[in-house]
């Protein structure tokens, strides 16, 4: 190769490792139904949302934006979630650690039925989620906030929302986090390096703390259907007898229902067992939750 074709060839393969990220363009999504994991997934607006489950850590090769337009990056106050609508604003809380911070769900995920959410590698250090594990945790959606949050973002549909009503936090005096400071019940994060920063600006930014409680870890069970027939609880009972469901009666005001659950399971394989299990009994909405 000649000398000045040799230094173009440089050139042009510099130019590529070069590219510039695609530039954000953050917006309201909710998207139709997909399928990932083997599961079909059938997004939803949820302005009251609160569940429990497990949470697990982004890994790297995420692409430059998420699935609503926003830069990504592992130090930002982010997760990801199936089905809620994108952003939303909301508190995730570690059962096993009592730590909480605010989070902005922005991305859609994730890729296996056996996880709530995926958190990036900040949110991960500070509620103590180890980043090749996963940790038990509780999603609450904030309903004035992910109202305002969509707004900023535009595009979403206006619809009335009324915020539930605050209840009260108790706080216990624990140790900080790494990389936190403690401040009367509340640890004030450390910002992200420089190395790990993220631009979020206009978005609303999540607040650099983290509220520590009581943990809570509770016991991982495998959430079936939910039957307004106890003839149809029996059914699906029957039908997954292997793994030994229970029927539990649920009462809304006046109105009765009937939840098939399995275990309590002694550890996450345990759960992940059960729960593909149940998926492969005919049962797609089988979810691990916290009690």
């Amino acid at each position: 190769m000649r000398p000045a074709t040799a230094v173009l060839a440089a050139l042009l393969a510099l130019c590529g490792c070069m590219r510039t990220a695609p530039p954000s363009h953050p917006h309201y999504v909710l998207g139709e139904p997909y399928q990932s994991g083997g599961i079909w997934w059938y997004p939803h607006d949820s302005h009251d949302l609160d569940e429990t489950g497990l949470a697990a850590v982004y890994p790297d090769g995420h692409p430059p934006l998420t699935s609503n337009g926003e830069v990504f990056g592992q130090g930002a106050y982010t997760a990801a979630h199936p089905t809620l609508q994108l952003p939303a604003i909301a508190r995730l809380t570690n059962l096993e650690s009592g730590r909480s911070v605010l989070v902005r769900i922005n991305d859609r995920g994730t890729p296996t039925p056996r996880r709530l959410v995926q958190v990036t590698r900040r949110i991960a250090d500070l509620l103590g989620v180890p980043r090749d594990g996963t940790a038990r945790v509780r999603l609450t959606v904030l309903g004035q906030a992910s109202e305002a949050a969509e707004t900023r973002v535009g595009g979403a549909p206006k619809l009335p929302i009324q915020a539930a009503p605050r209840g009260a936090v108790q706080s216990a005096d624990l140790a900080p986090p790494p990389g936190a400071r403690s401040e009367a019940g509340r640890v004030a994060a450390t910002p992200a390096s420089a190395g790990t920063a993220f631009n979020d600006t206009p978005l609303q930014r999540m607040p650099e703390t983290v509220t520590q409680e009581t943990p809570r870890p509770g016991r991982l069970w495998v959430r079936l259907d939910t039957f307004q027939s106890y003839q149809y609880a029996q059914v699906q009972r029957a039908r997954l007898i292997g793994l030994s469901p229970r029927i539990e009666p649920i009462f809304d005001g006046r109105s009765q229902s009937f939840r098939v659950i399995a275990g309590p399971f002694d550890s996450v394989a345990q759960a992940d067992a059960a729960l593909d299990q149940a998926i492969r009994g005919g049962v797609p909405d089988a979810r691990i939750v916290v009690e």
